[in-house]
């Protein structure tokens, strides 16, 4: 999985190995923001199970971070909810 810039300079080797599901779901959305994706597309690309990422994503459409339609799932346009997030 990717991550941005800032938080590969800003996060300790600890932090970053214990990444949590919602985390490296929204990261991988955030960095491929012009796309949707079904959950089982999104489980190969962090290499987490299907199960981890559809729960993952239901957390993060509780909070407005990602949007959902018919069996696809993107990240959120609201910019300014995306920083507020404490994540990314």
């Amino acid at each position: 999985m990717s991550i941005d810039r800032d938080t590969f300079e800003n996060t300790s080797e600890d932090e970053l190995e214990d990444l949590s599901a919602p985390d490296q779901v929204l990261g991988f959305l955030a960095a491929h923001d012009d796309r949707a994706f079904k959950t089982q597309e999104i489980a190969s690309q962090i290499d987490i199970g299907e199960g981890a990422v559809s729960t993952a994503l239901s957390r993060l459409k509780d909070r407005d971070l990602v949007e959902h339609k018919a069996t696809y799932w993107a990240v959120t346009d609201d910019i300014e909810r995306l920083d507020g997030n404490s994540g990314y």
